[in-house]
Parts: C-alpha cells; structure tokens; sequence
C-alpha cells in the first residue's frame, strides 16, 4: 500500500467512515477487549464505497414488527402504588378456635413474640407493634394501621376509611387469622362481635365494596386458598356486572381482578404448627425473610461448632448496612429472589409486581422464601396471580452457601463483639429476636469500647463470582446468536433482532433467522452490584458490554430496573466512572429517547452538558468520542422537547457544541452540528441566539469538511435552522421571527444560507450530503415561493422561445423582450434606489441559481435524490400553473394536468420510474419541453444575465449534453427484464404530488384535484406586476412570521395547510383574493394566494438524524461479524485472501516466461448478444464485465461460459458507457461505470452464487460538471487507484478532476490547456502522485498533483498526430510508459528522458483500434481497425516490450457481412473491444457479432 492510502471503516465497523478518525482503542472505558489484544493487526484492506452511508443513504433501517421492545416502564393500567395499609390481627389470645386441633408441643410465636408469656391484652399490643415494625422495615413511607382482633363493625369502618385515604391508589389489607375459624369455602372470613363471645363471619363480597380496588391481600390463615379462590371469583363477577352495565369503570379505578393476592396455603391445607418455626410463618417469610431463612438453615443444616438458634438471632450487624453481616446477607437476599424472579416469571408479570412500588416487590420476593420454606412443611403458599413454582431453583444453593460462609464466622464474631452488646439482647419473650424485625437493628452500634481488636468479618464473595460469570457469559460467546428456542432470547424480550441487520445490508445472510442468546442469569445481580461502591466500577464496565450488544440488551437492562441506579449515578463526583457512564447514557436515549424527560426533570443532563464543555482532553479516555456521546444525549434530550432545548441552550450547551465544530474528530463534530440543529430546531430564540453568533456561517465554511456524514450533518443543521422538522413536526417558518434583524437583513440571510450551501454541495459526489441538500432548498422554496414562481417563469418563456426551432430566427427579438422587458419593469419599481435595484437583482440571481441546481437535481443519477427533487420541483411549476402568469397571453393555455418536464430533464431508460405522478398524460406537440434540461437551464441562464447586467449567473458552460429523444422500447426480452437501472438498497424516498390532497371536511371545497388555471381571455396586467405581487406577497409572508412568531415556544409544526392558511403566520394572501385585477397601479401588491390549494408538502423530511441515532445501536466494542475469528464472513476473507496470495505468486512465475511466449491459447468463447464496446476482467475471480452498445452491462464467468447478470446502466440514450472498472477486488467487487452524461455509477452484488441479494447501486455522481460539445467527443475517462481511492476523471471537459473516495470530494480540477478531449488516463498503482493523459489531437502530457494548477503539467509529448487510444505504465520499469494512436503507432516513453519516444513500433499502417499492456508482465497487444477494403478480419498482435518481434499474430473474424460506417458509439472511436486480465496470462477479444474470445499465453 502506498504512503496515501486512506483508511476507511466498512459497513458494521465500530464507526463510520472518515479519514480524520485516528482511535486505537474501544470502548466506553478505553480498555480494548481480549480478544482485540490477542489478534493480530493485519494490513488493512480498504473496500471503497462500502461503509453504511453507501449502504443506505441515510436511511434508518426498518423494523420489523417482531422487534419491538418491552415497555420497561410498567404498563399503566395494571401499575400499583400502595398508599395505606391495614394490618389485621384476629388472634384471641389463649382461645384456640373450635376448627383446629393444635399439637404439644406448637408453633406459638407470633411476629416473634410469645403471646402466652404476657397478658393477652399486652401480648395482642406487643405483636401488632412488631407487625407494624416488620413491615415498616419493608417500606417506610406507607402508614401502616393495626387492627387488633376488631369487631365486624370496627372492621367495616376501618377498611371504608382506607379506601377514602388511598383514593384511587392501592391499599394492603393483611389478613392473620390464627385465632378464628378457618375461611369457610364460600369465602368467609371470620371477626368478632364487640363482646368477644361470638366469630362474626365476613364475605369477601363485603370487604371489596369496602376497599374497592385495586388491593394487596395477604391471606395468613388456614385454608387461606379459600379467601383466594372466592375473592378472584368475586372479583370476575363485579368486573363483567361493571362492563356489562356501566361500560367499565370510572375513570381511575381499575377492575378487581387487577387486586393481588398472597396466601398462605391451599384451600385443603392447615399452617405449619412445628415448634422449631413461628406460627406466623408465612409472615415472618414476607415480613422478616433474614431471621426466618437463618432459623430454617440450621435447622436443615449441620454446622460446626454447635451454632444454635439463640446464637443465630444474635448475628450482628444492621439490615440497611451492606457492610456489616446481617446488611450483607439482606443485600445478597435481595439479589437471588430478584433474580429467580426476572429468570422465572414473564417479563410482564416481573415488571408489574417487582418494579412498580417497594412494598409489593418486597412481598412477591420474600414471598419465594415462603414458597421454598413451607412446601417442606406440606404447605403451598399461592398467588393470584399465579407464579410458576421457584423453590428448587439453582440459585438457592447460592443463598445456602451465603449463609453458611456468614455463620461459619459466626463464634469468632460473637466471642469478639463488645460485652456490653452481646449481653443487652437476652431472647426476652416480649420481644424476642423483634428488635431486628422491627428497627432491626442497631446491634453493634453502641456499647463499651472494647479493649480487644474486633474480629474482622470476611465479606462473601457472592457478588465477586456472580459478576466473574457475567463477564464470562459476555467474553465468551455473548454476541453470539443461536437458532430460537429454550437458549435463546424469549420473545417477550424485545422479538427478533431488534437492528435487523439483514435489512440494512440488502442481503439474505443463512443467518437471517438466528436471534441473540438468552440473557445471562446474573442481570439483576449485576443491577444490585451498582449499590457497592467497591464492586461499582467493574458493575458498570460489565453492563456497559452488555447493553453495547444490541437494543435488546439495553431493552433488558431497563426492563430489570436500572434506570434508577444509573440515574442517580449521574450525581457521583467520581472521575472514573465518568465514560462508561456516558456509554451506558448513550445506548439507553438511542434505544428509548423518552428518558429526555427524566434527565430534564432530574436535571442530570447537566451531567453531559459539563463533560461536553471540558476543554481538558487527558481527564477523559477517548476524549472526543464520549463527548461525541454527550453531543448525542444532549440532542436526544432537546429533540422535540421545548424544556429540553431551552435547558440546554442555559447550560451553554449550544456554544460548547458551537465550539466543538472544529474538533479534529468527525464524529464529534458530527454529533456537534447535530445538537445544534435539535436545540435551534423550531425555537426562535435559539435561533436568533445562534445568528447573533454567526453560528449558521461557522457551518456554512463546514460544508468543505471531509467526512460526508460531517457534511450532511451540517446540512441537516442549516434546514432545521431554516424551517426544517427535526423531530415529528411539519416544519416550516423559516428561520422564524429573527426580530433583531432588519426585514431586507433577514430576507438577505436566508436566501444567503441556502445560496451558499447549494454552491457547496451541488456536486458532492454523496447522494446522502444531495439528498440533505434538497432538504435545505425545500424550506427556502416554502417561505419564498413567489420568487422561484418568477424564475420558473423565466425559464418557461426562455424555453419555450428556444423550442420554436425555425420561426425562432425570426421572432428572436421580439420573444427576448418578454422576460427582458419584465425584468427592466419590476427593477424600475424601485426608482432611483441604485441599492435596492442592485440588491434585488442580486437576490433574484441568487434564486436563480438554486433554481438551476434544482433542475439539474431532479434528473441526478441517484433514485431518491432525484424523487425528491422532483417533488420540490413540481410544486413549483404546480404554483406556476396556479399564477397569474397562466393569464398572460404570452403562454399557450397549459392543461392542467399537464407535468412539466422540468422535473424529468434528460430522459433515461429509467424515464418510466424516474418520471413523478404528475405526468398524467403527455403533453401536445407544441408544448413538449426539450428532454436536455441542463442544456435548457444553462442557456436561459445566460439570457437572464444578459438582462440583469452584471448578475453572477451560471457560466454558459455547464453541462451542454447533446438532445436525446424519450427512448423507444428495447428489442430484446433481456432489456425489457432489465430496462430500469438497479435500484440502491434503501430506496424509501417517496414522490409527493403538490395535489391530491385528501378531502378535509373542515375545507368548503374538495381538493382532491388540481385547481383549475385561471385562463380566461386577455389579462389586462403584465409580467412585471404579477413578479411584484409574487415578490411583495412573499414579503408580507415574511413580515407576519415576523410578527406572529415573535418570543414564541414552539412557532412550527402548525400543521396548516396552503389551502386553509399557511404554516408561515396563517398567511393566504396579502388581498385574501386569488389576483387583483387592479393592475394599473403597479406600486400597490396585488395578492396572488400562491400556493392556496395545493398540498403542503414541503418543506422535504429528513431522516438523517435517525439514521445517525443508530451508530449508537450497533456493537462497539467488539469486532465485527466480518472481522470475528471463525464466523463466516472472516473465513470468507481468509480464504480470498489465501486465494488472492497464490494467484499473485502464481502470476509473478508466470510472467517472466509469458514475455517470450505465444498468446494463442484459445480458453473460452462466449457470445454476449450485442456489440461489446468496454470491458473489464476481474483479478481473482472468473468474471467477465461487459458494457454493450445499448448501454447494458452484463457480468460473465468465463470459465463456466455463464452469464451472471445482466443490467441497465441507465444513462440517456445517445450517450455511451465510455469507461469500466472493477474496483476493491481484493474483498469482492464493484462495478464502476462512466457514461457519457458525465455520471459515474457504482454496483454491488453482481454475482448471486455468493447469495448476497439483490444487485444494488452502490453510489452514483456527477463526475464532470463542465462537459463540453465536440464533434467527435470520448465522453467519460476515468481512471481508479485502488492503493489510494483516487479517481481521476477526464473526457470531453477542459479539466481533469480528481475525486478522493474516501471522502467522496473534488481534491482538485487541473486545467488541460489542450482544446482536445481527454481520450485516456492512467495512473501508477504505487505511491506516486503523476498521471499520464492521452488526448484527441496525439497529446500526451504527465500530470503531477502536488504541484500548484499551473505547474501540474511536467511534461508534454507530441510524437502522435492523432487519437490517443491508450497510455499505459510499463508493467516492470518504473519511470517508463506506453502509448499508442489510432494511426497504428505504439511509442515507448521514459519519463527521465528526453520528449522523444525512446521505442517506436509501427504495427498497423491502416490503423489501430485497441491497444492495452498486460499489467504484470512486460507484453502489450493492438487490433487493427477495420477498413472498408478489410472489415471481415481484424488483426491481433501480441508483442514483447522488450522484442522487435511480436510473440503471437492472430487473425480473427469480425462476423460482420458489410462494412460499418460509423463506430457503435459516437464516443469510441473503434468497433472491436479489448483487455488484459490484471493477473492472469489472459486477455479478452471483443467483435462486433457480440463474440467474445479469451485466449491465453502457452506458457509450456
């Protein structure tokens, strides 16, 4: 590779393309993973034209219906929050109920208190106090109320009281009813009467009218299945009496069955009464989990050292503190319930009952500790609604080891603790071990100091292994994707591939139905993890890799709960977590962009807005790309959302971004003008805020940038500034109120902005950066329309002069006065003001120009750049027809339905698909427009500069092609197949007709159609007074934004119609008339109502912004599929790579004998059909590319004789295919054509064997700009370095361009000085900067682009005395070239020597018709050209460069029966085809009977 070789990332790379991109390292925390550190770094192939934006053109990708995510946030109708709670207790202490036979000795505690120790009336209080403690310790902020053994009525009117408290919230009514009868099985609960000497039983019927709904029940009693299979029966019956009768409920409440319910055992089953276990076991489970699993442990367990119960409940530590013991078992309790939870349960059920309120997640997750504790005890807690089964979960295992790693510890901990602690907690049968159940406690925290060194507890690895086999799962194979099933992510999570990259790469990979594996286990303990401030750090690395694996993974990540956490992350000080936070913030906006109102509300915005502003690049890894994540969030933040723009524009966001524009990174300065277009977008102080700043012509300088993302951003910025919608708004008002400025001053800008933006980008060679320029004009067409109605006029009068062909002569002058005389009289209008003469003159230039650029746009090679400016385009010439100009009788009546062709150009064989909705019927004879618009524009342009004077209009050199006809239909079925160029892989640009807009019923009239053309007699105004009206209406337009918009919030996205007010301050007209008739008064504005009744289809929208959204969707930092050790793709590239190596030592052996061997091998033979006039071979594969005659490429393997594709260039017929490579053949290959028209087309995918897809256009461009008319004319030449992705392009222009394919930009023009087209160019594939260029007249001259234009040329040879056919690099000396002329001359130069030809051959006295070099060995070949005395036969000479003698003479028959009497092509001057195969000892004979014969070198 040679020192200019560019690097550029191909598509699914860590980042888009762009030469300025200089980082080594990935990731959210600039670590590189192990896998990147183990390979090592090859030589780069660089596959030009292959990165995204080729791809798709600034297009998101689709999604498929399958892929849309979970929503994280709980869905609302069935969210709970609790707000009361009622905690009734019916025990009747020391009266056993008459159902229940207890056993002696029996379970007696009952929230930890033995109600026989104490009198019953202390024991009740001392055991609701406890209750209220334990589930205080639950949720702190619900006011919880015990009831104690309540009577019917107490229990009535408590309940009601509830419920008015909660109002439509949630209310916990907990249910102990170890002291009554059990449930009866019609569901009945049993009180008291208010004497205690009767159980009052209670319908569930009656406690949901008193609590209504929804509810939480907590069912501890036996046969409490009972209370839960009545209650939900109940509940069915209320909901269907509710919509049946009422149709629902009131607004607020929610349907019964939403209530959830816990019990502690079926309806056949009784409580647990084993004496080793409380009697409120179930409750102790929900309420105090930690003193209940440690009891049960050892009572399962065996530990040493006679651990027992006593010793157990004195565990020290406190349940809130995560470093002591007991915090530390509480902390992994957590972990290990939430996670049997998130792996058991559907997503939704986990979100509604774990993520919507603590007090009813802590219940459902210490309710799997119940489930696992009592159905040893033949007892089955149950739900509603009903979980799947979690007791023999592996992770229980984890949890029995974390109690035994604690209590193992347990002696040395006790025996170590203070005295004074030990002993202040005797079991005392009040309270028992309740101190930790209730304030759980303090233990440990006060005391005498002790004397002794405390034993140091050994905190529980459980979090370090857990987070160990997190990164396992995602180091080993995490992105990997599996076939759907049990080990495969669940539907529910998110679908298929939530980025559908079979879409966006066109291709239909075998992999297509392959989705992500199923999550790792360890997601929620990773999400506890965040709360350990030692653990935090590695938490968040491990859960930035995993949410960078796709949307599904940051859809998980929300969905578990992290959202919190990670929120109150953003007020740590901590420096190290600053980067993967800013990740992690990254993916979470690109996935669910609605969190821009929590990082508003909670302010953490601020948190980027800082990191943004920070001009100290060394305090953060990869300084510039995780400011470019801050770009990104703070433009997600502003997005659409007026608090959010407005905060960000306080915060200084704007300026930092305004200085980060010339940051030396793309994506940053990407990301920067991004954020600037969202916070400007449809804010008029931001906007009037920017221009102060001079902000919209920092970015106008941008436009020269080398990355063309960088360069559409920045386009992207310009239109929302002027008016375009950034977000899901209509857009329009312009640049909105700009009150500071003065009117003109404000007219001035916009038309300035976009006059300069379009002089900038017309010709980028990126459809993407033309397509966001389309955008830009169309909000400057919207707000002015009435000055480009005057320029469609002007264009139509001058047009229709030029069509009349003969009488034109004749009444030249008086046809030149209409627009003429019309211009004069509108300038004259403005009296002796030489300014405001001169400046609108100027201004309508400038309209002028971007007119033309639109013409010429609306006929650009690239599909969807030319829809949609056939869409701006047509409603233009839609408000011409509509306008006072239509009544002039200066212009034909025009039919309505009319297209004007304006917005077709020059006809293509794609004329069918390019041709726009409009077109209705073809239009009469006398009103068919020339099909050359860039003729017809470039010459009207001229006209009008000679009636304004001075005006800088286009030069009259721009783009003249020759006329061509509307194509007639192809003979051959295979054109017919093939009569459309093939269409770009995301080609979702849709044409919009400025009518048919659908019937409104608020409208008075139907619009479905066009409006009918005022034409009706002779008008009694002129052209100068309909251009005033046009202009001043547009002005008084601008003065009502002025006015209406001024200070305002959100001035667009009206949503208004032209039809029934404008979206520009509700402006029809300056007269609310269609046309004042009151021409006689010029000075007077006469309304026109431009653009009533047509659909508002402007201005364009652009996606662009959501495209670039995506960066931050796909993988970073781990490898690409294509670049991943063992996947497909790489053993793909290896195996080419293998392939391409031994191909190349193969040919270097060979080529040293093919120099003194014969060249008459026959190899294949094939017959293309047509006359084959440009062909190219590929290096590595067996594939033939042919261009034909009727302007149809076809792709052959020759060694099988088969043809593989067959397509249409789509060039205008009478132009040519004139050049045709294959470029980045190292990977594959691209077809690269050249046309006559100027326009170079790349194509991917030619050959289906490799089931690739469809064949796609890659890109196309117009390569010259300035073609000119010759007699005899070569068209396009262009010539491709692969080593440095330069093209140079040359032909029938006075330059030769060179485009840089890295950046898709002209690096420079080089003036020729010759009046000769360009006929040949050849550049050396190494490092050097010269270029060898043969001409039309026998020049050849040696370029050198490292020299200034003038000094470029640094040799010139005159030799030849006609047409170059060819110049090549002698394959094995460098400093030494070949050339050869259709005179039948072959020279030999030395660019070392003098100016005469070192080595002459004379090969063919009648003439030469092809002449090429082999590239790898010192061997070139001519044909002779046919004559009219020769025509049947054609010679070939194969000759040794380094030999007097030829090696081989062939004779080969043309298969023509007369002699022809011009070439197939205006624009090749021979009838026979010719090429060397790059590598091999082949080369390729081209006749015009469409037969193709390969012949190779004998090499033995």
């Amino acid at each position: 590779m040679g020192s200019d070789v560019l690097t550029e990332r191909a598509w699914g790379s860590t980042s888009t393309s762009d030469p300025s991109s200089t980082r080594t390292t990935n990731g959210a925390h600039g670590l590189r993973t192990a896998s990147d550190a183990t390979l090592p770094d090859p030589t780069p192939i660089i596959p030009y034209w292959s990165a995204k934006r080729h791809l798709t053109c600034g297009n998101p990708a689709p999604r498929s219906s399958s892929a849309r995510l979970f929503p994280w946030r709980g869905s609302a109708p069935g969210k709970l929050k609790t707000a009361n709670a009622a905690l009734v207790l019916c025990l009747n202490i020391d009266v056993d109920p008459p159902d229940i036979i207890k056993t002696n000795p029996c379970a007696a505690l009952e929230c930890w208190v033995n109600p026989h120790s104490l009198p019953s009336h202390k024991a009740l209080e001392a055991i609701g106090s406890n209750l209220q403690h334990q589930f205080e310790g639950l949720s702190l902020k619900i006011p919880y109320k015990p009831i104690l053994d309540p009577s019917y009525e107490d229990l009535r009117r408590f309940c009601i009281t509830l419920r008015k408290q909660a109002k439509d919230e949630t209310v916990c009514f907990y249910y102990n009813g170890h002291g009554v009868p059990k449930p009866t099985p019609s569901g009945e609960l049993w009180c008291f009467n208010r004497n205690y000497t009767q159980y009052i039983p209670v319908s569930l019927m009656e406690v949901q009218t008193w609590l209504g709904s929804p509810g939480v029940y907590i069912w501890d009693c036996s046969a409490a299945g009972h209370l839960l299979s009545n209650f939900i029966t109940f509940a069915e019956r209320r909901d269907q009496d509710a919509f049946t009768t009422r149709g629902g409920y009131a607004d607020g409440m929610q349907p019964y069955m939403n209530s959830l319910q816990l019990a502690a055992c079926a309806s056949h089953e009784q409580l647990p009464t084993c004496p080793e276990l409380p009697a409120d076991v179930f409750t102790s489970c929900l309420t105090s989990p930690i003193d209940i699993a440690l009891r049960y442990f050892i009572m399962t367990h065996h530990l040493p050292n006679n651990i027992t119960p006593d010793m157990v409940m004195q565990l020290p530590g406190d349940l809130k503190d995560r470093r002591t013991p007991l915090g530390e078992l509480n902390w992994i309790f957590t972990a290990i319930t939430d996670t049997i939870a998130w792996t058991t349960f559907p997503r939704d059920v986990f979100t509604r009952l774990y993520r919507s309120d603590l007090l009813i997640a802590s219940l459902f997750r210490n309710f799997l500790l119940a489930e696992r504790i009592m159905k040893n005890y033949h007892c089955t807690p149950h739900t509603h609604p009903p979980l799947p089964a979690t007791n023999t979960h592996q992770l229980w295992a984890a949890w029995d080891l974390a109690l035994d790693t604690c209590l193992r510890q347990l002696p040395e901990l006790l025996a170590k603790t203070t005295p004074g602690v030990s002993s202040s907690r005797p079991p005392s049968p009040v309270t028992g071990t309740g101190a930790r159940s209730g304030h759980i406690g303090q233990r440990g925290s006060s005391g005498a100091p002790n004397t002794e060194k405390p034993y140091q507890y050994i905190p529980s690895r459980f979090f370090t292994d857990q987070l160990t086999a997190f990164e396992v799962w995602i180091s080993r194979g995490g992105s990997a994707l599996t076939k759907r099933g049990p080990l495969s992510l669940p539907l529910q999570n998110g679908g298929d591939r939530c980025d559908t990259p079979d879409v966006v790469n066109g291709t239909t990979a075998p992999d297509a139905d392959l989705v992500p594996r199923k999550p790792p286990d360890q997601l929620p303990i990773v999400l506890q993890v965040l709360l350990s401030q030692p653990h935090r750090l590695r938490a968040l690395i491990l859960l930035s890799q995993f949410v960078d694996l796709g949307p599904w993974a940051v859809n998980l990540v929300l969905t578990i709960g992290i959202f919190p956490y990670i929120s109150k992350l953003l007020q740590a000080a901590g420096q190290d977590l600053r980067p993967v936070l800013i990740f992690i913030w990254a993916r979470i906006l690109a996935v669910d962009p609605s969190v821009q109102v929590d990082l508003f509300n909670t302010g953490g915005f601020k948190y980027f807005a800082n990191v943004l502003a920070t001009q100290e690049d060394n305090e953060l890894p990869n300084s510039s790309e995780h400011k470019a994540m801050c770009a990104f969030i703070l433009s997600a933040v502003a997005r659409d959302f007026y608090n959010g723009q407005m905060a960000c524009w306080r915060e200084r966001v704007f300026d930092a971004c305004s200085e980060r524009l010339e940051e030396g990174d793309f994506l940053l300065r990407q990301w920067s003008a991004l954020c600037i277009a969202q916070i400007w977008d449809s804010n008029d102080e931001v906007k009037v805020y920017g221009v102060d700043r001079g902000i919209q012509d920092k970015l106008i300088l941008m436009l020269s940038d080398d990355s063309p993302e960088v360069r559409s951003a920045v386009l992207y910025a310009l239109s929302t500034f002027m008016g375009a919608a950034g977000g899901k708004g209509q857009g329009g008002c312009g640049t909105g109120t700009q009150y500071q400025l003065e009117e003109r001053i404000h007219f001035r800008m916009e038309v300035a902005v976009a006059t300069g933006a379009t002089l900038a980008v017309r010709d980028d060679a990126s459809p993407m950066v033309r397509k966001e320029l389309l955008v830009l004009i169309s909000c400057l067409v919207r707000e002015w329309r009435g000055h480009f109605v005057v320029c469609a006029w002007m264009y139509w009068e001058e047009d229709r002069r030029w069509r009349a062909g003969d009488p034109y002569a004749q009444s030249h002058h008086v046809e030149e006065e209409v627009t003429a005389q019309a211009l004069a009289e509108w300038l004259d209008g403005f009296g002796d003001d030489e300014g405001a003469r001169e400046e609108n003159r100027v201004l309508l230039s400038s309209f002028f120009t971007i007119f033309v650029v639109l013409m010429e746009l609306t006929i650009d090679p690239y599909h969807e750049v030319a829809t949609l400016a056939q869409t701006v385009m047509d409603y233009i010439f839609a408000l011409l027809l509509a306008s006072p100009f239509a009544k002039l009788n200066l212009v034909p009546p025009l039919p309505v339905d009319y297209k004007p062709a304006g917005a077709n150009g020059v006809h293509s064989r794609a004329g069918s698909a390019q041709s726009s909705p409009l077109m209705q019927r073809p239009p009469s004879p006398a009103l068919s427009r020339p099909s050359n618009t860039l003729r017809r524009t470039s010459s009207f342009a001229n006209t009008l500069r000679h009636f304004a004077g001075s005006i800088p209009f286009p030069s009259n050199d721009e783009s003249r092609a020759p006329p061509s006809p509307v194509p007639s239909s192809l003979s051959r079925s295979d054109a017919l197949i093939a009569s459309r160029p093939p269409s770009p892989n995301l080609n979702v640009a849709q044409y919009a007709s400025p009518y048919s807009r659908p019937p409104t019923p608020s409208r008075d009239r139907d619009l479905t159609s066009p409006p009918v053309s005022p034409i009706a007699g002779t008008a009694n105004f002129l052209p100068s007074h309909v251009m005033e009206a046009l202009v001043e209406e547009d002005m008084v337009r601008l003065r009502a934004r002025r006015r209406g918009g001024a200070h305002g919030r959100r001035s667009a996205g009206s949503g208004l119609g032209h039809g029934g007010g404008s979206a520009s301050g509700g402006l029809n007209s300056p007269c609310e008339s269609t046309f004042s008739m009151d021409s006689n008064v010029s000075n007077v504005p006469l309304g026109c109502g431009t653009g009533n009744g047509l659909r508002d289809v402007l201005p364009l929208k652009s996606s662009f912004f959501a495209w670039c959204c995506e960066y931050f969707t796909e993988p970073q930092m781990r490898q690409t599929e294509a670049d991943e050790p063992g996947s497909v793709q790489y053993n793909y590239q290896v195996w080419r790579q293998q392939r391409n190596e031994q191909v190349i030592a193969e040919t270097q052996t060979q080529a040293i004998v093919a120099e003194s061997s014969r060249w008459d091998r026959p190899v294949a033979n094939l017959h293309v059909n047509s006359h084959p006039l440009c062909m190219a071979m590929h290096a590595y594969d067996p594939h033939l590319v042919i261009a034909n005659d009727t302007d149809m490429i076809s792709v052959w393997d020759w060694t099988q004789r088969k043809r593989l594709n067959y397509f249409c260039n789509g060039n205008p017929k009478g132009t040519s295919i004139t050049s045709l490579h294959i470029i980045n053949q190292d990977v594959g290959g691209i077809i690269m054509t050249g046309a006559a028209d100027g326009i170079v087309r790349l194509y991917r995918n030619y050959d289906p064997t490799l089931n690739q897809g469809p064949l796609q256009m890659v890109s196309s461009f117009r390569a010259l700009h300035d073609l000119i008319q010759v007699r005899r004319g070569s068209g396009l030449v262009l010539d491709w370095k692969q080593s440095g992705g330069t093209l140079l392009i040359g032909g029938d222009s006075r330059i030769i361009r060179v485009w840089d394919a890295h950046t898709e930009t002209q690096v420079l023009d080089l003036d020729t000085n010759c009046e000769s087209p360009v006929s040949s160019i050849t550049s050396d594939q190494g490092s050097s900067s010269t270029f060898i260029v043969g001409f039309a007249d026998g020049l050849v001259k040696v370029f050198d682009r490292r020299l200034e234009e003038e000094d470029a040329i640094v040799r010139s040879y005159h030799d030849h005395h006609s047409w170059v056919q060819n110049v090549k690099y002698h394959p094995r000396i460098s400093g030494q070239f070949l050339s050869a002329s259709l005179a039948g001359e072959v020279r030999l130069w030395d660019l070392r020597g003098s100016d005469t030809a070192a080595q002459a051959w004379d090969l063919h006295h009648a003439g030469l018709s092809t002449f090429d070099v082999h590239s790898q060995t010192g061997v070139f070949a001519t044909t002779s050209a046919l004559t009219p005395a020769n025509f049947r036969h054609q010679r070939l000479m194969v000759h040794s460069i380094s030999d007097s003698s030829p090696l081989s003479t062939l004779s080969l028959l043309t298969g023509l029966n007369m002699y022809p009497s011009r070439p197939p092509s205006p624009y090749i001057p021979r009838h026979t085809s010719f090429a060397f195969h790059p590598m091999e000892m082949l080369y390729a004979v081209g006749q015009p009977d469409g037969s193709v014969k390969i012949t190779g070198c004998k090499l033995t």
